[in-house]
């Protein structure tokens, strides 16, 4: 990010920010109470938000997917049958339900069933195959697996040990419901919000996914603060998700958005950047959720009639680049942009309330930014406390922990406590890290300017420098594998890098490296770059190395050979002038 677009925030900022609130002052009254009061006993959760609107509005839409519409009530009367057909199954309260989908309603079903339950809807990553699938089975020890038959090679990629009790695809579960009882189900009621909601998966840096613990009580943080107080929904408004329902952002930010307002959510099967204002018309969407690469894919495609044949006003979601961000809202008619920051293990988030251009947002909730190391941890001075940077400054982000700002964390209690800060400022304070640098905007706002550790996000998606080595590692002839992120210019996020040490007389076929890769790694975890280094430094060292090769980039790899992904098809293929602006300009990888 340039100096030009870190931007500063200030009075006439938020004052026309709140100028713009105004008209949305009844709804953002009625949840400003929801951010400051909320307590983890208090009985309120998703599945009773839900049952409440299709109670008081049962005729209102709920769920559009290509065109057809499901009203609150209806949809409502559907979640009661599954909710029947998962206590037979024995679920309960406390218990998890694995789901395994791609975007669809019954996925959304299935996750408000489970929850109405006071069970935690374990939402697997559909791009997983194989040892990762069940690592993430083996961290959820959930009682049944709810599977979409378009997931069915991930299903079939998992030993049967490592499957839940009992297993259904979306076929066999309609089959269950047909005539169960369509009732609210009693529990519901009497769940505090202190209850576990999701498990989302987050890349750790062991390589295999981590489970982040998403609370009711921390969901409705997201539902009055990003929910009520920025994105403010009207009960005539669609939010369109074309986003991986599995994903915090259409998940907890959308959804909280959708019932937030009484509004109504319209599923995209997946994103299309060619197709997607197609969608958004046909399922008559006034907003949509979107994750930086997906608005640059939008602004790269070929002008057309449809860039203004919408009716969408605006958008929320994380990574719109600043220098895209005037020119997307000019292109595309949208009136405001609802950037937020969060991660699914963070117990504090920024949203744009107040319409301000190129941030973040604002954050009620105590936090604070520090000076860093090279390897991405919080620097100490020599009394052994940490050092803030001032407003216009760059630093690491740090949230408080507090009784009042709890952490959810991981499944694995050892994996967060590694996160956790402690003795910071004074004996006995507890930070949560991020991981993150941030640009201190004033008043409360931040900018995000980059990832730190031992992952890089590439496509909104968490890449474990350490998956993508092992993938690499195994290759013939590879006999050592450093991966790391590099910046695009033009693109959100950083695309993965190798450095790859060869076996003394040993070559790499670069076709037959990216058809290991595609077989083995998620799209988005593929490198682009692939150097061929003399050596790679001692494991000792291997850390001040990989700073080293990450700050060297693609830019100044010297006579190294170097190589780029041209696609599925041609694999790696050399270097060449023009290719950084053609990843920008999303021609490449193909495949």
């Amino acid at each position: 990010m340039g100096n030009d677009d870190r931007k500063t925030v200030g009075v006439a900022d938020v004052a026309r920010g709140l100028v713009k609130m105004a008209p949305d002052i009844p709804g953002i009254v009625k949840h400003a109470p929801g951010l400051v009061l909320r307590s983890p006993s208090m009985k309120k959760t998703i599945g009773l938000i839900f049952q409440n609107l299709a109670k008081a509005h049962p005729e209102r839409p709920f769920v559009r997917f290509e065109g057809v519409t499901t009203s609150y009530g209806e949809a409502n009367r559907l979640v009661n049958r599954y909710a029947a057909v998962l206590v037979e199954n024995g679920v309960g309260s406390g218990d998890v339900v694995a789901i395994l989908s791609k975007n669809c309603p019954t996925d959304l079903y299935v996750i408000l069933a489970t929850v109405k339950l006071g069970a935690t809807a374990g939402m697997m990553n559909y791009n997983q195959l194989g040892d990762v699938a069940e690592h993430s089975l083996s961290l959820l020890q959930a009682k049944v697996l709810v599977y979409d038959p378009e997931c069915a090679d991930v299903y079939h990629s998992v030993s049967s040990a490592a499957l839940p009790p009992r297993a259904f695809d979306f076929t066999a579960l309609n089959v269950a419901a047909d005539g169960k009882p369509d009732t609210d189900p009693a529990i519901t009621k009497e769940l505090p919000a202190a209850t576990d909601a999701f498990y989302i998966f987050t890349s750790g840096t062991t390589g295999l996914p981590k489970a982040s613990v998403m609370s009711h009580n921390r969901w409705l943080a997201n539902y009055s603060g990003i929910g009520g107080l920025g994105v403010r929904l009207h009960h005539d408004d669609t939010m369109y998700v074309a986003l991986p329902l599995y994903h915090n952002n259409a998940l907890s930010v959308s959804l909280g958005s959708v019932l937030a307002g009484g509004a109504c959510v319209a599923i995209g099967r997946k994103f299309s950047a060619s197709k997607f204002w197609d969608d958004v018309i046909l399922n008559r969407a006034t907003a949509f959720c979107y994750i930086g690469e997906l608005c640059r894919y939008l602004a790269a495609q070929p002008p057309k009639e449809t860039d203004r044949g919408h009716s969408v006003r605006l958008i929320v979601g994380n990574g719109m680049r600043p220098d895209i961000w005037e020119e997307f809202a000019q292109r595309f008619g949208i009136d405001r942009i609802v950037e937020f920051y969060g991660a699914s293990e963070l117990n504090i988030a920024f949203i744009n309330a107040f319409s301000v251009d190129k941030t973040a947002g604002f954050c009620p909730l105590p936090y604070v930014i520090v000076d860093y190391n090279d390897d991405g941890s919080p620097k100490r001075d020599a009394k052994g406390r940490l050092s803030k940077v001032g407003k216009g400054g760059t630093g690491l982000l740090l949230a408080q922990i507090s009784d009042r700002v709890p952490l959810d964390g991981y499944t694995d209690a050892q994996e967060t406590e590694k996160k956790v800060i402690r003795d910071a400022f004074k004996d006995g304070d507890a930070y949560f890290n991020s991981g993150d640098l941030v640009h201190d905007q004033g008043f409360s706002h931040v900018s995000f300017v980059d990832r730190l550790g031992d992952t890089f996000r590439w496509k909104g998606e968490n890449v474990a420098t350490t998956e993508v080595e092992g993938a690499v590692d195994v290759v013939d002839g590879v006999e050592q594998a450093v991966a790391y992120g590099v910046a695009i210019p033009g693109t959100d996020g950083k695309a993965g890098m190798v450095a790859v040490k060869l076996y003394d007389g040993q070559s790499l076929d670069p076709v037959k490296l990216a058809a290991h890769l595609y077989d083995t790694l998620p799209g988005y975890a593929i490198p682009l770059f692939v150097r061929i280094v003399d050596e790679l430094e001692a494991t000792s060292t291997f850390k001040t190395r990989k700073v080293e090769l990450r700050n060297e980039g693609y830019g100044e790899a010297g006579g190294d050979p170097l190589y780029v992904l041209a696609g599925r098809m041609k694999g790696y293929v050399p270097f060449y002038d023009g290719y950084v602006a053609d990843v920008a300009a999303a021609k490449v990888p193909r495949g």
